[in-house]
């Protein structure tokens, strides 16, 4: 079997049907360790997926920094802080804390635990189209070697992990591309960031956002993504790294909170660029053919969730690669592939809302300051929104309308109980309060 990628959703997917005895083998036109433009987040639920796939003591070994929390600053500056550890007597999240590490790091961990479970792994090798049968259904990729050399590769079931820009999406006539929202992202390693605690931030602005969290729970380095509509970068772009650099740092200065923090902060490493977002196929799998992570749906980065989403997808298709293995014809093998589609739906489907909730509130400065009002004073309700990011809490947690109805009219969050931490001090299993810009 083919999968095309080695990042978080081809490695997951690799090493969950490795663990199942069947064999694949990987394609990725990169070189490993390689970087890749990520906030390089982990919730406290892609934790146990790393466990699961054998791999979380390597992770830990690298010095990963540990997130507690998240803090969302809007336009007009009120700041709601979530710790993950706020509702874990209701929730149980499988650690507190979330991780951040760099991807050259992680992916570099991923691919070579692949490798010693026996999974061939083929660095700088490119695909460049899908193979087709008789009746029109992938039964292998074309790809072009190191040499430059092209050559065909049967397969009985070709999976796209190729993330964003995925080929297999677009040669199986998979991809569908969002109108809204057109944004980019800029990412780049800083150190000597001010004031950098162990919660990842979020400041919302009427140009874009910013997110910093650190990365290393050895040094001060932080992973520093600015997100700005697409049309702003379109001549950065062509000015190469330099254009991107000035984009970012012009971004960073404008606005008070942030300016300060970074007068005297170093960027480490290039400035990487992606998107637009707004990716969503029309379904996750094709006779031949299956889509995860990335490839199959992204939205915006605002949540966070591509890593944890890329791995618990890597699980969720491995299963139906099994039940395929096991069918007797093709009607049982396309069952286990529209059932892998519809295992999707009901496990990301409540997530999607959410971003989709977000990603209005996001670009519309109003909503924004009024639902950080709310949630700065409802320590709570921050709570349950920040777990849902974190991936242990039910999206449905805050979906219903009593919760939703609370965001805006602050005489219904009064039902909740109160703050569940006074200004300057710590709720269970925090280290510190938060910075608040």
């Amino acid at each position: 079997m083919v999968i095309v990628g080695a990042g978080p959703s081809g490695c997951a997917t690799a090493l969950a049907l490795a663990a199942q005895g069947i064999p694949s083998t990987m394609l990725d036109r990169a070189a490993f360790p390689r970087d890749k433009p990520c906030a390089e987040y982990l919730s406290p639920e892609a934790s146990r997926v790393l466990h699961s796939l054998g791999v979380l003591e390597d992770v830990e070994s690298a010095s990963p920094a540990h997130l507690a929390g998240m803090t969302v600053r809007a336009p007009r500056g009120a700041t709601l802080v979530g710790s993950f550890a706020g509702c874990a007597e209701s929730f149980h999240p499988f650690r507190a804390r979330g991780l951040a590490l760099q991807r050259r790091i992680l992916d570099a961990i991923l691919v070579e635990r692949a490798r010693r479970a026996g999974v061939m792994v083929r660095e700088r090798t490119h695909v460049t189209d899908l193979l087709r049968d008789a009746h029109g259904a992938v039964c292998g990729v074309r790809v072009r070697e190191p040499d430059g050399s092209v050559r065909e590769q049967r397969s009985w079931l070709v999976v796209g992990a190729d993330g964003l820009r995925s080929v297999v999406a677009r040669r199986a006539r998979l991809a569908r591309r969002g109108r809204w929202p057109r944004r980019v992202a800029m990412v780049a390693h800083f150190r000597g960031v001010r004031e950098m605690g162990d919660y990842g931030e979020m400041h919302v602005e009427r140009d874009g956002y910013a997110g910093l969290a650190r990365v290393s729970g050895a040094d001060d380095l932080v992973n520093v993504s600015v997100v700005v509509p697409a049309r702003r970068l379109r001549h950065a772009r062509a000015a190469g790294a330099g254009g991107l650099d000035a984009v970012m740092r012009a971004w960073l200065s404008a606005h008070p909170q942030l300016a300060p923090r970074f007068a005297h902060a170093e960027r480490v490493s290039p400035v990487l660029a992606t998107g637009p977002f707004a990716s969503q196929a029309r379904r996750a799998w094709a006779p031949g053919v299956a889509l995860v992570g990335d490839a199959a749906d992204f939205f915006d980065p605002f949540t966070g969730e591509g890593i944890y989403t890329a791995l618990r997808g890597g699980e969720l298709l491995a299963q139906a690669v099994v039940a395929m293995a096991r069918a007797r014809d093709t009607r049982g093998e396309h069952a286990a592939l529209r059932a892998y589609d519809a295992e999707r739906r009901r496990v990301f489907g409540g997530k999607w809302s959410v971003e989709r909730l977000v990603g209005l509130a996001v670009g519309w400065p109003l909503l924004m300051n009024r639902v950080a009002r709310t949630l700065e004073q409802y320590h709570a309700m921050a709570d349950l929104f920040v777990g849902v990011a974190g991936d242990f809490v039910p999206a449905r947690v805050v979906l219903n309308p009593a919760f939703l109805g609370a965001l805006l009219i602050p005489a219904l969050a009064r039902r909740y109980e109160p703050p569940m931490r006074a200004a300057g001090t710590s709720a269970p299993g925090e280290s510190v309060v938060p910075h608040r810009p």
